[in-house]
């Protein structure tokens, strides 16, 4: 992919439509779907059953640490982005061969978390939630490295957004829809139901291509840190030798090509930027249940406005990301983003002294999510424009834990915060966390500005 994000616009309102039309874009919906079946499946979902079998909560609080698996990935993403799939690569290449692996462990592990009792084993349900969170997490990789090898930059755009379509569909069927199975049937059938429908993601793979990567994709014995690395340690061992060499490659090369790629300060400067820019969506949304109900809002208003109409406004906000992007480039899509999370924040603020009705709700959560939407499919292809195609899954993931370990650690401070400063301090406070991602976005802009101009000039 190309380091430089300011890919230019396509031309015209309808030609930044028609990247939806690509048929690999609406294979991406499918594999959105399949990725985010699995996460409430572990989550939210999961805790009401443990809590309906009797589980304490310090317990429930403890399945929470199964997430780790999905901010760690990056641990073992090398080996999804270099070694082969025995048995699977030879016919389906590599993307997809891991890709078919991890969505086989999902639909598994969810069967077997079908059959078990957390009431009666605990332990047993854990482990086997930690196995899905797993196989979960590589799916992730696998689809990320698909979705940035498939398409060319002008297309990133619109696959962010189809994935985050897929994505929200399925969290509702996680959600929502497994809890309905639950209390209609059993959580037997409703963990099983889920399980069956990660043959979407298994169809879906057998159907869509393996990215064409030849060209692009160096074999690791090549790479110069490699053969340096050979010919200095000539006189170690054929097994060390292979495997330092293989570490190098994976592990150490996918770290050093990004800032070989970019001058150091800019590098710096695109870290910072990554790690700030969802912050303030984060922070904020932490707390924002707790304060609908502080407000007086009902538990069947919470679910229809911002579970419900909620995920639709920001399925509309990833659509309209995606045009964006193509329309108009990368970086002003950023921009849009981040500008309308923080006017959901100051609304957030000032919700305290509105009318406690329902119109007002609605309207926040359509800043809120619309912002969402066109933040969360801009700051996906962002990131995909700043892989190299030699490491992708490696690299992407690492990007992505870089965005999301931030957040989580801040998150945790949030209920003391409303404690000390009470909630409309505290979505000022949340606004203010998208100062230093703007004050970042617009150094980048400014640099864009100028490679454009000595381009012209050159």
């Amino acid at each position: 992919m190309p380091t430089d994000p300011g890919v230019p616009p396509a031309q015209g309102w309808r030609a930044a439509w028609a990247v939806y039309a690509h048929p690999r874009v609406a294979g991406m919906f499918f594999l959105g779907f399949s990725s985010g079946l699995p996460f409430l499946l572990v989550f939210s979902t999961m805790s009401a059953w443990l809590a309906l079998a009797g589980v304490s909560v310090r317990d429930i609080g403890y399945f929470s640490w199964v997430g780790l698996a999905y901010s760690l990935k990056f641990f073992w993403a090398p080996v999804v982005d270099r070694l082969p799939v025995p048995g699977f690569t030879r016919f389906l290449g590599r993307r997809r061969g891991w890709l078919l692996v991890s969505q086989v462990g999902v639909a598994v592990g969810l069967a077997a978390i079908a059959g078990s009792d957390p009431g009666a084993d605990l332990g047993h349900v854990a482990w086997l939630a930690v196995g899905v969170a797993f196989a979960s997490a590589t799916q992730d990789i696998c689809v990320d490295a698909w979705r940035i090898e498939a398409v060319g930059m002008a297309r990133q755009g619109a696959m962010a957004a189809v994935y985050q379509f897929g994505y929200r569909l399925a969290m509702l069927a996680a959600g929502a829809g497994a809890l309905v199975v639950a209390a209609r049937w059993s959580w037997y059938w409703a963990y099983m139901s889920m399980a069956a429908l990660m043959a979407v993601g298994v169809i879906t793979t057998l159907f869509i291509p393996e990215p064409d990567t030849r060209g692009t994709r160096a074999a690791w014995r090549d790479e110069a840190r490699v053969m340096a690395f050979l010919e200095r340690n000539a006189h170690w061992s054929p097994a060390a030798r292979e495997l330092a060499a293989w570490l190098i490659g994976a592990v150490v090369c996918p770290f050093t090509d990004f800032f070989r790629r970019n001058p150091w300060l800019v590098a710096v400067l695109i870290l910072a930027f990554i790690c700030t820019y969802r912050l303030s969506y984060f922070t904020k949304g932490v707390m924002a249940n707790p304060f609908y109900l502080e407000l007086g809002f009902s538990l069947e208003q919470i679910a229809a406005i911002s579970k419900i109409f909620g995920v639709i406004m920001t399925m509309i906000g990833a659509a309209v990301g995606g045009w964006m992007v193509a329309r108009y480039g990368l970086l002003k899509t950023l921009m849009v983003g981040l500008v309308m999370i923080a006017a959901a924040g100051l609304y957030f603020a000032g919700m305290t002294a509105l009318p406690h009705e329902p119109w007002s709700l609605a309207l926040a959560i359509t800043i809120d999510n619309l912002g969402s939407g066109v933040e969360g499919t801009a700051f996906i292809a962002y990131l995909s424009s700043l892989t190299n195609v030699a490491y992708t899954a490696t690299q992407y993931a690492l990007f992505s834990s870089l965005w999301s370990l931030p957040g989580k650690i801040i998150d945790g401070f949030s209920g003391a915060l409303v404690n000390f400063m009470g909630y409309e301090m505290f979505f000022l406070y949340s606004t203010a966390l998208s100062i230093p991602a703007l004050i970042l976005l617009w150094l980048l802009m400014r640099r864009q500005a100028r490679a454009a101009a000595e381009a012209c000039r050159g």
